[in-house]
């Protein structure tokens, strides 16, 4: 019991306490770093897919920067993870809006592609489900007077943390899919469209 420091109170004025010192949000953090660094590796090395590795490397880095809140707030200077994640956001919306037909080209060589489905699945979960999950009015009048803040918390970090992992497993499967690419003999559109053909027609008569 407490192993999990999902409530803890730093010091008397935190009145709420804090789950930053939880080995669940320090595992969140170790997983957004080990994408960015696996991203930051397909943009070097897989230059058709770099766009698409930039963008989601970006938002990996944004996540980071908001799981370490606490820590710039209170060690470094108060609010100062809401400039950089402007300063990290900004860059990646600029990046692909002035790269969007290389995007386009990125994703029409990859899909349909397993890892993109599962990063998208896990961006689905945090910018939708967690905020709904982590309403503290829905908690309190789903417990009434047995509401705790650390029940609601268990359950948003966990859930957050289920989300961080499908980030994980589909960035290792897309950064095996996008070395397969980088690696392939490059063949004529004329082929290509040649082979999908046959693909489409396999199994008709």
């Amino acid at each position: 019991p407490g192993s999990l420091k999902l409530h803890v109170v730093p010091n008397a004025s935190d009145v709420y306490g804090t789950s930053e010192f939880s080995p669940v949000e320090i595992i969140q953090a170790i997983i957004l770093l080990v994408c960015g660094l696996i991203m930051g590796w397909i943009a070097r090395y897989c230059p058709s897919q770099r766009p698409i590795a930039f963008a989601f490397g970006g938002l990996a880095l944004a996540f980071l920067i908001r799981e370490l809140d606490y820590y710039l707030d209170r060690y470094v200077v108060d609010n100062l993870w809401q400039v950089l994640d402007a300063i990290v956001l900004a860059l990646v919306i600029a990046y692909t809006y002035r790269h969007r037909k290389r995007l386009q080209i990125a994703l029409a060589r990859i899909w349909p592609s397993p890892g993109l489905t599962l990063l998208f699945a896990g961006a689905v979960i945090m910018f939708a489900f967690i905020s709904m999950v982590g309403h503290e009015p829905l908690w309190m009048s789903i417990l009434g007077d047995s509401y705790k803040r650390v029940i609601k918390l268990a359950v948003e970090e966990f859930i957050e943390l289920s989300a961080y992992f499908l980030w994980m497993i589909g960035i290792i499967e897309y950064a095996f899919q996008a070395r397969a690419i980088a690696y392939r003999e490059p063949q004529p559109a004329a082929r290509r469209r040649r082979d999908q053909r046959r693909a489409k027609s396999d199994g008709k008569f």
